[in-house]
């Protein structure tokens, strides 16, 4: 398989939000605006990305019976280098993001792409796994996010698109991103089968 399918595979066939249904808490959680989603897939992926590379660098040395620790402390290190960049230099995502960031190590869409991937391949096929499945993350929670932005809000990253009267609150409320949620994962099937 080569690195553009396996890039390919993780945003469409292995989506982690639409196919796969995993990562809900922040899928759920953070995307009531397209901003917060596409900032929550951005700052998953880049922990993905860096956590997959580790792991499949250090699969020969890491013993089956402490592999999961292993993975779980590589992924609390990168999380934590990210925590700590984000404070620092982009306050405002740490605002709107605020816990969610520090539960990106108990993500099941990282661990579970450790366990899956990294550990059974190549540095750089890891990287791309990171990749792929980052952005399909990403994407997703950017949708999720501008559709409940637009619906709830009337806007789009700040920028008013729909008068007052047209806004539906349910959209900016936890309901809302159930409600969404399952309609685009209908239509991102739909389409898949197509």
């Amino acid at each position: 398989m080569n690195y553009s399918d396996i890039i390919k595979r993780g945003i469409i066939k292995d989506n982690p939000t639409f196919v796969l249904l995993l990562g809900m808490c922040p899928t759920l959680a953070t995307t009531s605006s397209a901003f917060n989603g596409m900032s929550m897939g951005l700052a998953t992926m880049a922990v993905l990305i860096c956590t997959n590379f580790v792991i499949s660098c250090i699969k020969q040395l890491t013993p089956d019976k402490v592999r999961i620790p292993v993975f779980v402390v590589v992924i609390a290190t990168f999380v934590t280098i990210l925590q700590l960049l984000v404070k620092a230099y982009l306050p405002e995502v740490d605002k709107s993001l605020g816990i969610f960031i520090p539960l990106i190590v108990v993500n099941c869409i990282i661990l579970g792409r450790a366990e899956a991937f990294a550990c059974k391949n190549t540095p750089l096929a890891s990287v791309c796994d990171g990749i792929g499945i980052g952005l399909g993350f990403t994407l997703a929670l950017t949708l999720l996010g501008a559709v409940r932005e637009i619906l709830g809000a009337g806007s789009i990253l700040g920028i008013p698109l729909l008068p007052d009267t047209t806004h539906v609150l349910l959209f900016v409320l936890p309901p809302g991103a159930f409600i969404t949620l399952g309609y685009l994962v209908a239509i991102f099937n739909r389409i898949k089968k197509s």
